[in-house]
């Protein structure tokens, strides 16, 4: 049996796009460090094309770690938060949950690019809420929540705690109220 963090294949197709916006309202964060380095801008890319149908989940889950090791090419936190957002928003294919990671490390990315601005991260959360569709809040609010299910990202791992856990509370809850 599949994870419910997988969701379907539509749903996950829905909630790429989302989390490529997500990824690509941090992404100048990456370029500013690391301009030549184009694994961050390609994986955003990706999402976005897996989300119109114009890739297969099969070829996105064999790349959808590279930009995460562009992460090590970042010279500040914010940088990698932001290198890692793209990350998760290429791993949709995989699972729907990463959707929720791509905001998570958006939001850590500006609240770390902006440290004297103490609701920065809470802000980038309320412009992602703004994006959110009809169609993408019906399929994140499929997803377990965060730390209640351990067959994928939302489980025991990094999703799960700090900061980046805090985010997808609130997103879980934003758009549990809808």
């Amino acid at each position: 049996m599949a994870s419910p963090q997988t969701l379907s294949l539509a749903d996950r197709r829905i909630v790429a796009a989302w989390a490529a916006e997500c990824a690509e309202h941090v992404l100048p964060l990456f370029e500013a460090e690391a301009p030549a380095d184009v694994r961050v801008r390609d994986a955003i890319a990706r999402a976005r094309a897996f989300g119109r149908g114009d890739l297969d989940a099969h070829g996105e889950i064999r790349r959808r770690f590279e930009a995460g090791r562009a992460a090590g090419a970042a010279t500040t936190p914010a940088g990698a938060a932001a290198a890692r957002s793209a990350a998760q928003a290429a791993s949709v294919a995989h699972m729907g949950a990463h959707a929720l990671g791509a905001a998570a490390y958006a939001a850590k990315a500006i609240g770390l690019a902006h440290p004297d601005q103490p609701r920065a991260a809470d802000e980038e959360v309320l412009g992602q809420l703004d994006r959110v569709t009809p169609q993408v809040r019906d399929a994140l609010r499929l997803l377990p929540l965060v730390g209640e299910n351990s067959s994928g990202p939302l489980g025991a791992g990094l999703l799960a705690s700090g900061e980046l856990a805090r985010v997808i509370r609130a997103i879980q809850e934003a758009v549990a109220q809808d």
